[in-house]
C-alpha cells in the first residue's frame, strides 16, 4: 500500500493542517469522544442535598509538596461510592509527561479519562512542535479541559486535579518544582506555600503537612511526610484509605526533579515508606 492509498482511507479531518492541540482536533473531528461532551442519561431523583442520585466511584485524597530541588505528589488508593468502598487499589496519581504529574479527586471515571487525554495532549504537542509545552502552558491546557467538563460538574459529576511539575525555564532550579490547583470551572491557582492537598481528607492532610513540611527537606523526608499526611487523612476521613499491609496496597508516589524528571516509586519503595510509618504509629498513634 502506498502513502496515497493510506491517505485516501483516512477521514478528511486527519489530512488537514490544524492546531497542535489534540483536544481541539478531537473537539472538531469527534466531539462525542471528549469526556465532558457525552450526553448523560436521565438521572434518578435524589433526596435534597444528596447530589444527582447517581452512585459512581469517587477518588479521595491527594497531597503534593515541594522539597529541595523538586516536587512530589502522592495519593491514597481508595475509591468510594456513597458509604461503600468501591475499589481498594485504584490509582489516582499519573505521570503525564517527562516533567509533570497529576493527581485526581472526584468522579473517578471522568477524572481518569481526562488525565489520560491530557497526557495525549502533551505528547501530541511535543511531537508536532518538537518541544515540550512550558509548565504554564501545561497548566493552562488542563484548565481548559476542566472548563469543558463544567456541564457534567454541574450535574454532580465533578472532578478536580492537582497538577505538579518541574519548570525547566525557572531562574532558580532549587525552586522550580511547582504545584497548581484548580476549581471545577477551570480556574487555576499557584500554590506558593510549598504544599497542598485535595479530596475529602484534604483538611487533615494539610493540617499534618502544616506541622511537618519544610521546603528545604530532602526527597526522602518529603516522601515520608507525604505518607504521614495521607495516614492522618485516613485516620479521620473514612473515604481515604490508609496503608493496607495485609493486601499490600500502598500510596502511589511520584517525584519530579530536573535531573531525573518524573519518577514513580516502585511498589516495593512505597511499601517500605508506608510500613515505616505504620510501625512508627504503633508506638505513637497520634503521629
Amino acid at each position: 500500500m502506498n502513502s496515497t492509498d493510506f491517505g485516501a482511507r483516512l477521514p478528511a479531518a486527519f489530512r488537514v493542517p490544524g492546531s497542535s492541540s489534540f483536544v481541539e482536533f478531537l473537539a472538531a473531528a469527534a466531539p462525542d469522544l471528549l469526556p465532558g461532551r457525552r450526553p448523560l442519561p436521565a438521572l434518578p431523583q435524589a433526596a435534597a442535598g444528596q447530589g444527582t442520585g447517581l452512585d459512581v466511584p469517587h477518588g479521595t485524597t491527594i497531597v503534593a509538596l515541594n522539597f529541595d530541588g523538586g516536587v512530589l505528589i502522592a495519593g491514597d488508593r481508595r475509591a468510594t461510592s456513597g458509604n461503600l468502598v468501591a475499589q481498594r487499589d485504584i490509582e489516582k496519581v499519573f505521570v503525564t509527561d517527562g516533567y509533570s504529574a497529576v493527581g485526581i479527586a472526584g468522579s473517578a471515571g471522568i477524572a481518569i479519562e481526562t488525565v489520560r487525554l491530557f497526557a495525549v495532549e502533551l505528547e501530541h504537542y511535543e511531537k508536532l512542535e518538537g518541544m515540550q509545552l512550558s509548565l504554564d502552558g501545561k497548566a493552562n491546557r488542563l484548565a481548559g479541559m476542566l472548563r469543558g467538563n463544567l456541564a457534567m460538574a454541574m450535574q454532580g459529576l465533578a472532578m478536580l486535579p492537582l497538577f505538579v511539575g518541574f519548570d525547566l525555564d525557572a531562574d532558580d532550579p532549587s525552586k522550580a518544582g511547582r504545584i497548581v490547583s484548580y476549581d471545577v470551572t477551570g480556574g487555576r491557582y499557584e500554590e506558593t506555600g510549598g504544599y497542598h492537598a485535595i479530596g475529602s481528607g484534604s483538611l487533615f492532610a494539610k493540617s499534618a503537612l502544616k506541622k511537618m513540611h519544610n521546603r528545604t527537606d530532602d526527597v526522602e523526608t518529603a516522601k515520608r511526610n507525604a505518607v504521614e499526611a495521607l495516614y492522618d487523612a485516613a485516620d479521620d476521613d473514612t473515604a481515604t484509605g490508609g496503608p493496607d499491609v495485609t493486601r499490600r496496597i500502598y500510596p502511589v508516589i511520584v517525584t519530579i526533579t530536573g535531573a531525573d524528571g518524573a519518577v514513580r516509586l516502585t511498589d516495593d519503595q512505597s511499601a517500605a515508606i508506608a510500613q515505616a510509618v505504620v510501625a512508627g504509629r504503633q508506638e505513637k498513634p497520634g503521629g
